[in-house]
């Protein structure tokens, strides 16, 4: 019997204009933005549909936007799929959260006001830091994690085969850089994002998401939710806790998470919420697996297709 785990997307996925067709095609979609607005206590459905693009990209946007449009995008899926059975869930940084509260680990408006303080959190963090980010193209993870020591920086993402993202100040992200081309790495690549995601200069924003975690009911997941800083599946909610606070610095280690998924039997994946960077990553990791995802209204049919056949 195969497997079916849900993935949920990260921050950088986000893109103005995302969930605007699903809310019009589905009255249920417009109802759970409603919600979210009303839960918010602001238009975040509107920023989601209509930017202005500065204002989505805000970390304290895009993050509760992300989680909001993959969760429309899995509502809808399930009640298009009345028969959809899924065994597991992992999301990439933010879309941990997606994966809990999918999970049954926390309710749909607890999770969405997590995510937006947590971006509020971190966005705060870059204000008081001078981070950035690059991802290293074509370079292994032992030399990269040796031009990281070299450089003072850290290794935030092992996405798949090929693509790792570095974090750290922004001077030695730059001298990181031509320490990995000089290594070998085919690119090299500064990202455009506000700060230090995933290194220590985030440190400030775990104390704020611990406190804002204890207000909520934490449950145990019904499934196994795979955790980014373990690649291993979360425990009992007080570690649930310890878990996504330390993955606010610590790495993402997404490709050794699917391993672990593949390794139990997980053979068709999908991708929930905006753009399509995890099937990306995913065709890259392992090119025996099924991989679908729900973005739009064009994705959900063809994903409501494929599960159909």
């Amino acid at each position: 019997m195969s497997k079916t785990a849900l993935l949920f997307a990260g921050q950088g996925a986000q893109a103005v204009g995302m969930g605007r067709d699903l809310a019009a095609a589905f009255p249920a979609a417009q109802a759970l933005f409603d919600r979210a607005n009303a839960a918010l206590g602001y238009d975040l459905a509107g920023v989601c549909f209509n930017g202005p693009e500065a204002e989505l990209t805000k970390t304290e946007n895009a993050q509760p936007g992300i989680f909001l449009v993959s969760w429309v995008a899995l509502e809808l899926l399930k009640t298009r799929v009345p028969t959809l059975k899924f065994d597991a869930t992992a999301g990439l940084s933010l879309g941990e959260f997606t994966a809990l509260t999918a999970a049954g680990a926390m309710s749909f408006e607890d999770g969405l006001r997590v995510v937006r303080l947590r971006g509020r959190f971190m966005q705060e963090a870059c204000e008081a830091t001078r981070g950035g980010m690059a991802a290293i193209i074509g370079l292994d993870e032992v030399p990269t994690r040796e031009v990281c020591a070299e450089a003072g920086v850290e290794l935030a993402n092992l996405n798949c085969p090929g693509q790792l993202v570095i974090s750290g100040e922004a001077d030695k992200i730059t001298q990181a850089c031509e320490l990995a081309k000089a290594r070998g790495a085919k690119r090299a690549l500064p990202l455009t994002v506000a700060g230090a995601y995933h290194s220590r200069l985030m440190a400030s924003a775990q104390p704020k998401l611990r406190a804002a975690l204890a207000s909520i009911t934490l449950t145990a997941p019904l499934v196994p939710v795979i955790a980014n800083v373990t690649a291993q599946p979360h425990g009992a909610p007080a570690a649930i806790v310890d878990t996504v606070v330390a993955q606010v610095t610590g790495s993402v280690r997404w490709e050794e998470s699917i391993h672990a998924l593949v390794a139990q039997g997980f053979t068709r994946f999908i991708e929930l919420g905006p753009g399509s960077a995890l099937t990306g990553f995913m065709k890259r990791i392992d090119k025996t697996a099924q991989v679908l995802n729900v973005a739009d209204c064009a994705s959900l049919e063809a994903t409501v297709k494929a599960l159909s056949a």
